[in-house]
C-alpha cells in the first residue's frame, strides 16, 4: 500500500427528484457496487459504506458489503460506521467473518456508538433495550466488546451434554483470523477517541465533531488524532493502528461540475450549532479548481495528521459522474498530499 490511502465513502443516498440517478434503493445499491468496481479499476484503495437505519440510505451493510467482495479482487472495504445500537454482536460477528472472507481479509469494519437520527430511540423497534442504570452509548459499547470477543474466536455457547455426551465450548463461525485488527471506532469527540486508542482500535472521524473548543475543525480534529495516540501509547500498545478522515472535495474542472458546484465553491464554511444536545462543529466541503483545494488540504491538519482520506461522493448522481469526481481527485488532488497509486 501507499503512504497515505485514498477512499471513497458512498452514504447510499437514493430519492425519486430530477437529476438523481440513484432514485429507488436498488438504484443505490447496484450502483454502489458498480462504483466500488471502477474506483478498484482507478487504482483507490478503499470503498466504504455509510451505515444509517430507518432513513432513505444504505441500511443495513453485509449483503453490499458481501456483493462487492465478491466483484473486487483488491480494493479494501469499509463501513463508516455500523451503529451498534442497532446490532446482535453474535450474528454480527457471523456475517461479518463471512463477508470477510469472501474478501479474502480485506474488510475494514467501522463501529460506533451512534449518531443522531431521526428515529425516536429506532434501536428499541430493533429489540435493544438499555439496561437500567445504563443508556444507548453504553449499550453500543457492551454490544461492540461482546462482537470484538466473538470475532476472536471466544466461547460464546457450550454444547448440550443430552445431545452431545459432552460440554465443550462452542464459537461462532465462520472465523476470520485476522478480522479483529480491522476494527475501527468513529469518534465524534476527543474522548472518545481517546477510549478507541485505549481499546486498541483503528479511528475514523468524520466531517461532524460533537463539540466545539472555538479553534477550527482540523486543529480540534488534529486534537482528537493526537489523543488518540497518546492514550493507546499510555495503554501499552505496540505496533500501529490506523486513522481516516472524511472530507467533502468536490474539484471543478468542467463546465458540469461548474453547474452543479459553482455557486456553493465560495459559501462553503465551517459550521458551529446543536445537534443531538451537543454543541458541534461541521468541516466545510472543498470546493473549487483543483490548486484550490490541494492549498486547502495542505493546510488542514487533520488530513495531513491521518494516513487514509475518505471522500464522501454524492453518489445520488451515479455512476459515471462519481467515477469521473474519483479519477479527477486521483490525478490532480492527492498527489500533492502524499497519495501514490500501487504498482
Amino acid at each position: 500500500m501507499s503512504a497515505r490511502r485514498l477512499g471513497f465513502l458512498s452514504f447510499g443516498h437514493h430519492q425519486n427528484t430530477p437529476g438523481a440517478s440513484a432514485r429507488t434503493a436498488g438504484d443505490a445499491l447496484r450502483q454502489g457496487i458498480e462504483i466500488a468496481v471502477g474506483a478498484e479499476e482507478l487504482g483507490l484503495d478503499g470503498a466504504w459504506s455509510r451505515v444509517h437505519h430507518l432513513q432513505r440510505q444504505f441500511s443495513s451493510p453485509w449483503s453490499l458489503l458481501a456483493a462487492i467482495a465478491a466483484r473486487t479482487s483488491r480494493i479494501e472495504i469499509g463501513t463508516a460506521v455500523i451503529d451498534m445500537r442497532y446490532e446482535n454482536p453474535l450474528l454480527m460477528a457471523e456475517l461479518a467473518a463471512s463477508a470477510d472472507l469472501i474478501s479474502n481479509s480485506r474488510l475494514q469494519l467501522g463501529l460506533s456508538r451512534g449518531s443522531q437520527e431521526p428515529a425516536r430511540r429506532g434501536y428499541e423497534r430493533f429489540g435493544f433495550h438499555p439496561r437500567e442504570g445504563e443508556n444507548a452509548a453504553d449499550m453500543a459499547r457492551e454490544h461492540t466488546e461482546a462482537f470484538r470477543a466473538a470475532i476472536v474466536g471466544a466461547s460464546v455457547a457450550e454444547t448440550d451434554p443430552g445431545e452431545t455426551g459432552v460440554s465443550l465450548p462452542l464459537s461462532v463461525e465462520p472465523h476470520s483470523p485476522t478480522l479483529g485488527e480491522r476494527i475501527w471506532w468513529g469518534s465524534a469527540t476527543r474522548h472518545s477517541a481517546q477510549w478507541a486508542g485505549e481499546q486498541d482500535l483503528n479511528l475514523l472521524s468524520s466531517t461532524l465533531l460533537s463539540e466545539d473548543t472555538g479553534i477550527p475543525f482540523s486543529e480540534l480534529q488534529a486534537e482528537q488524532i493526537r489523543g488518540f495516540h497518546a492514550a493507546r501509547s499510555a495503554a501499552g500498545y505496540t505496533g500501529n493502528r490506523r486513522v481516516a478522515v472524511v472530507r467533502s472535495i468536490l474539484p471543478i474542472v468542467s463546465q458540469r461540475d461548474s453547474e452543479l458546484y459553482g455557486a456553493a465553491a465560495n459559501a462553503s464554511r465551517e459550521q458551529v450549532g446543536v445537534l443531538g444536545g451537543a454543541i458541534s462543529r461541521f468541516g466545510k466541503s472543498f470546493i473549487g479548481a483543483p490548486d484550490r483545494i490541494i492549498e486547502e488540504l495542505t493546510r488542514d491538519a487533520a488530513v495531513m495528521s491521518a494516513d487514509t482520506l475518505l471522500v464522501a461522493i454524492p453518489n445520488i448522481l451515479g455512476v459515471d459522474h462519481n467515477l469521473r469526481l474519483l479519477e479527477t481527485i486521483r490525478d490532480h488532488i492527492v498527489p500533492a498530499i502524499g497519495w501514490e497509486r500501487d504498482a
